[in-house]
């Protein structure tokens, strides 16, 4: 699918001012926004944002309009990006990544597990999920940890992308895992990862927003749920989750900035869980609660 930037010079200060803003805006539309100096003309930055060409017009009619609310003038110029596989083009020289006793590899580093790890074969492709970002190693991290003192056996993958949390989860123990997400590519391609790590049998995986689908009610209640999604989804779900969740269950919850743990902490709490573990991995926060 093609992708258009969004892009603009403009003084640091507003540079930054406008970065916040649109995360906070577009953080439900997974839109990726960038600030950073120009080196050739050091008094300006440029603020950018990214999404899908047939979403460009819009976008920039609600950037131009934020920009007026907030009294800043500013006009943003259009690049639209060949349709190339950047994922794909981008990591497939990457190195495998480890996590405790994960090492998630592609296929052309084989042997790089050591007998004491846990080996989850991810090739780049069109799903979030190679290790690679923070959040997921970070999951990574927490899922090892808290596997060290106890077994789970029904477990659900919320936003599973690759599927490399619930490969992962399945290779760690003797259980289900249902893998979810939203975005039909990503299903299809956790189903094939599931199916390269031997673990078919395993990992059944879903298309669903959120809880919508009748299946992900009849499995439940999970003893384990891994969601590593975004602050604003996972606020939305808080009682979703909650109430999927086994009594003496665990929760894992990603894709979060360290700032955004107070407000998470808060809601989930709200909702009856109890925080137990709190990890930063290359920026990025985790959180492990527990329901009593």
């Amino acid at each position: 699918m093609q992708q258009t930037c969004l892009r603009a010079e403009i003084e640091k200060s507003l540079a930054l001012k406008l970065q916040a803003l649109f995360e906070d805006t577009f953080e439900e539309d997974g839109f990726p926004v960038s600030s950073f100096e120009d080196l050739e003309n050091p008094v300006n930055w440029e603020i950018a944002v990214y999404m899908n060409t047939e979403l460009a017009e819009e976008t920039n009619e609600k950037m131009v309009a934020l920009c007026k609310v907030h009294g800043i003038d500013v006009t943003f110029s259009r690049e639209d990006i060949p349709d190339i596989d950047w994922v794909a083009e981008t990591l497939r020289d990457l190195t495998a990544v480890r996590a405790d006793r994960f090492i998630i590899h592609g296929s052309h580093e084989a042997d790089a597990p050591r007998p004491h790890e846990i080996p989850v074969l991810i090739n780049a492709g069109l799903a979030f999920g190679t290790g690679h970002h923070g959040t997921t190693a970070g999951c990574l991290d927490m899922l090892s940890r808290i596997c060290k003192r106890k077994q789970f056996h029904n477990v659900l993958d919320l936003g599973t992308g690759s599927g490399v949390l619930a490969i992962a989860a399945a290779k760690a123990m003797p259980c289900f895992v249902l893998a979810t997400d939203i975005d039909p590519v990503a299903t299809q391609v956790a189903k094939y990862n599931a199916k390269q790590n031997g673990v078919q049998a395993q990992v059944e995986c879903l298309t669903s927003v959120g809880f919508t689908q009748a299946r992900m009610h009849q499995q439940a209640p999970y003893d384990l749920i891994i969601a590593n999604i975004l602050a604003k989804p996972l606020q939305s779900m808080a009682l979703d989750i909650v109430s999927h969740t086994a009594k003496g269950g665990t929760v894992i919850l990603s894709g979060l900035l360290p700032h955004q743990r107070i407000p998470i902490v808060a809601n989930f709490r709200l909702q009856g869980l109890h925080l137990e573990y709190s990890h930063i991995r290359d920026g990025w926060l985790v959180l492990v609660f527990k329901k009593p």
